[in-house]
């Protein structure tokens, strides 16, 4: 079998749907199902390819920039058509939002193709960031469109599948399949980068982690002035985005310079040490566009209690169970996010039993290996039903 992914990016590019499928096609090609990936080039305005690419069989369009959060990249289209004709796909799974995917509807070689929507999120309507209500008008229409083509859909937990709007119609399509991540990527950090960690956290205090991009749906800012009353703790926020330096003077603000630190960019591999050596993880997204957050099951496989926002409809409530794997916060609310942070700074016993329980539950339920059996399972029954 053969199954051409299109997806917004791929690694290096750093995210959380990216990771995914940088784990998942070679859980895939493990289990005989020969795969390859079209997606847009993450170094704006240069075609470049990297290392394992031509092996892997991964396609990166040049993209100019993005607008509205897609990505600007005129030559999909072809490309598409291009891929589609050299790999000849049986299935082209589908990795949303991702508004390149729906130019598939224009091009008759990919019509004849089974689809399977990965569906990672809806386009949720935000109180931050309202163009994007004005914007899904238009792109609704495209949805229900490319929706009504797919022979399956995946959603990732059953909160978001319960409540997602865009796939109510469409419930008879869907499987519940969730997100995973293969931990022999995500490696033990070796003394050298461990003593480094070591030397970035500050001694005698809670260390705190959080990563992801800074955007408007994260809810840095919530952590950040929760900081204010957890004056035993260490906070480092790592990643790029366009609230950095909205961030950077709330820091200033608060006079919390020598405790919050936003360390932008940083290598996987010292990221992980970071994370590894750190006491807690934690993920205060505000709003449902954090559908899944799979940055979670990284703090689990490293056994890292996850403190995270129970944003009503995100998977994240279903992910970390409350007080068992960690602790589920009201999104939004600075006070209960700095109650649970400090309750977690003066408990270490808790914190260790806790990240125990999460650890237990990624190898139980987030394994790559897992996921990568019942996508498989549903290729082969999507391919049943349209050679019948």
């Amino acid at each position: 079998m053969r199954v051409l992914h299109i997806g917004k990016f791929y690694p290096p590019f750093a995210g959380g749907m990216e990771n995914f499928m940088g784990d998942l096609l070679p859980a895939l090609e493990r289990r005989n199902i020969n795969t390859a990936a079209l997606v847009h080039g993450h170094e704006f305005g240069r075609r470049r390819a990297y290392n394992n690419d031509a092996a892997a069989r991964i396609y990166r369009v040049p993209c100019y920039g993005s607008f509205l959060y897609a990505p600007i990249s005129p030559g999909f289209a072809l490309a598409l058509r291009r891929e589609i004709h050299a790999f000849r796909p049986d299935i082209l799974h589908m990795h949303l939002p991702n508004t390149s995917a729906f130019l598939a509807m224009a091009i008759p070689s990919a019509r004849k193709v089974p689809w399977v929507i990965q569906w990672q999120s809806d386009i949720v309507n935000s109180d931050i960031d309202r163009r994007l209500a004005v914007a899904y008008r238009l792109y609704q229409p495209l949805e229900c469109r490319f929706l009504k083509k797919a022979s399956a859909i995946i959603a990732s937990t059953p909160p978001y599948f319960e409540t997602s709007g865009p796939l109510s119609s469409w419930r008879e399509k869907c499987r519940i399949i969730p997100l995973g991540l293969d931990e022999n990527r995500l490696k033990m950090p070796g003394r050298d980068l461990e003593n480094w960690a070591e030397g970035v956290w500050q001694t005698g205090r809670t260390r705190i982690i959080s990563i992801g991009r800074l955007t408007y749906y994260k809810g840095h800012e919530i952590l950040i002035k929760a900081a204010a009353d957890l004056p035993q703790s260490h906070i480092i926020i790592v990643g790029e985005g366009d609230r950095k330096e909205h961030l950077r003077r709330l820091i200033r603000q608060l006079g919390l310079g020598g405790r919050v630190e936003l360390t932008g960019f940083m290598p996987d591999e010292k990221l992980r040490a970071l994370l590894a050596t750190s006491d807690l993880f934690c993920l205060p997204s505000i709003e449902r566009t954090e559908a899944f957050g799979l940055v979670l099951l990284e703090a689990m496989r490293y056994a890292k209690l996850v403190v995270a926002s129970d944003v009503p409809g995100s998977g994240m409530g279903w992910i970390v169970r409350h007080m068992e794997t960690g602790l589920l916060v009201k999104p939004g609310a600075v006070d209960d996010l700095a109650r649970a942070l400090e309750l977690l700074c003066q408990r270490p016993g808790l914190r260790a039993s806790m990240a125990e329980a999460g650890r237990k539950r990624f190898h139980a339920v987030f394994r790559i290996d897992q996921v990568a059996d019942k996508i498989s399972s549903l290729y082969q029954e999507v391919q049943g039903w349209h050679l019948k």
